[in-house]
């Protein structure tokens, strides 16, 4: 996709989604981080209904520390994966206190040194939490970006590093929420609502299913 597209598409995205921005709930750096850690293959919704309890006594790194495994394991049950995502909130708790003088690091480097973050997680923090351009790519960024044409790689590395160079730096943070809202609303996983979606006329992904060619081989290898 030519440069003169790519932000044709966003600009459209942009008028689409005036409120795009994360859906998570927090005051903090630390709370966001802990959203995150515990949104991994959850809904942003239950994670925001577990927080809301959780952060009423546990919404730094010291007061989470008071509480034991089993304790949090409870408190996060129906997020899933909580025995890992337990841990993982523990010792990244307990790394923030020993080695960030209990403050969340707010640097890409820092944050992906602690337990349990990832590089897209540090990417939600850093942008979110920090004011940091970066493009944090998740499933549905991974399967816009390449439906409509703007990356061509099967994997989220692969995806951040062409959006990275084909989006403009100071709008990656942005660019990254308005993929989710397209992602959720219209260009769903199974059935793309392809006939209320405005942009069809610069989408490979709808062109090419038109003319009867179906979709890349990338997007099959991508399983997008």
């Amino acid at each position: 996709m030519e440069r003169e597209e790519i932000i044709k598409a966003l600009d459209i995205l942009e008028g689409l989604y005036p409120q795009a921005s994360t859906q998570l709930k927090y005051s903090t750096p630390y709370e966001l981080l802990v959203a995150v850690i515990l949104s991994a293959q959850c809904t942003d919704k239950r994670v925001n209904e577990v927080t809301k309890e959780l952060f009423k006594e546990h919404n730094t790194p010291e007061k989470m520390l008071r509480l034991s495994q089993e304790q949090l394991e409870r408190h996060i049950y129906t997020c899933g994966l909580y025995r890992s995502k337990a841990r993982h909130i523990l010792s990244a708790s307990r790394e923030i206190v020993e080695r960030f003088d209990g403050k969340v690091p707010d640097s890409l480097e820092g944050l992906r040194t602690l337990s349990g973050v990832g590089r897209k997680s540090a990417n939600v923090v850093y942008s979110a939490a920090f004011g940091g351009d970066a493009i944090a790519v998740d499933t549905h960024v991974l399967r816009v970006a390449n439906r409509i044409g703007l990356a061509q790689s099967p994997t989220p590395l692969g995806t951040e590093m062409q959006l990275m160079e084909a989006i403009p730096r100071e709008r990656w943070s942005r660019s990254h929420h308005l993929l989710i809202f397209h992602g959720r609303n219209i260009c769903k996983a199974q059935r793309p609502r392809c006939e209320v979606c405005p942009l069809t006329d610069i989408c490979r992904y709808y062109m090419e299913t038109v003319s009867g060619a179906g979709e890349k081989d990338i997007l099959k290898k991508a399983k997008i």
